[in-house]
């Protein structure tokens, strides 16, 4: 069992949407943690599961997938618990799946519900992740029902970046990739094609930068006019956009684009 990192991660995703005191924040050090690596693509859960205890996500991406066109219903970054609401519906209709390289935190379901008996404030911090994946959830619809396909990407990049940066993460406007092009059309209901043509489009755009597996904003006042992109949803206490970063002088080089999976 291990608790440091996994620790610091939660607090850290925690105290992103609720205010919780120094109290709280021990209570949470107590956290047992078994740690697994897992390659790229590979599943954590399945549809028939029934897990005991949750996924806390400590470095990489994880998605829901869902099992007849494996088309990406979700995705989650650092700090993220992507199967909370199996503390108390144990069922699964999706399989959980890493994207890329990943490191998760299993963390047995009796402990949050310890930590929620303990701490009205944990209580409401946990109540208030489902919540936040909850308007997720909606948004995403959104994005797949109304929402072009050069505005879907430039909306997931955006708010990627956003839940990032709230962990501490994606600074100087550049992240990890989440996904290869394959990845990046399943989770916004385009082709493979059609995925690399809008990553070029936006590339001439000047307003992003795909480079291998980092992804760096270029111009967020104009991926995010593009994306009609608003953080409220995402229910963080605070949030600073990244800084407006005047676009290069020159189009991105040729190889800058979407790896291919």
């Amino acid at each position: 069992m291990q608790t440091g990192f996994a620790y610091t991660k939660f607090a850290d995703r925690l105290t992103s949407i609720a205010e919780l005191s120094d109290a709280d924040l021990e209570l949470l050090t107590a956290m047992p943690s078994a740690i697994g690596h897992f390659a790229p693509h590979e599943q954590l859960l399945r549809r028939s599961d029934r897990p005991t205890r949750c996924c806390l996500l400590l470095q990489g991406y994880l998605c829901w997938k869902d099992d007849n066109d494996g088309q990406i219903t979700s995705i989650y970054v650092p700090g993220d618990v992507p199967d909370l609401h199996t503390i108390v519906v144990p069922r699964l209709d999706a399989r959980l799946t890493a994207l890329g390289p990943a490191v998760v935190a299993f963390v047995p379901h009796a402990f949050f519900h310890e930590i929620s008996s303990s701490s009205p404030s944990l209580q409401r911090a946990l109540q208030l992740l489902g919540h936040a994946e909850a308007s997720c959830l909606r948004n995403w619809i959104i994005n797949l029902g109304s929402r072009d396909s050069l505005s879907r990407v430039a909306h997931l990049m955006c708010e990627i970046a956003v839940r990032l940066q709230a962990v501490g993460l994606a600074k100087d406007d550049r992240f990890a990739s989440p996904f290869t092009q394959s990845d990046l059309a399943l989770a916004c209901a385009i082709s493979p094609v059609h995925a690399n043509r809008v990553i070029q489009d936006l590339r001439r755009r000047q307003v992003l930068r795909w480079q291998s597996r980092t992804i760096t904003i270029s111009d967020w006042q104009a991926l995010s006019r593009i994306a009609c992109f608003e953080s409220d949803y995402l229910g963080l206490r605070t949030h600073a956009a990244p800084a407006p970063r005047r676009p290069p002088p020159s189009i991105a080089a040729p190889g800058e684009i979407a790896t291919a999976g």
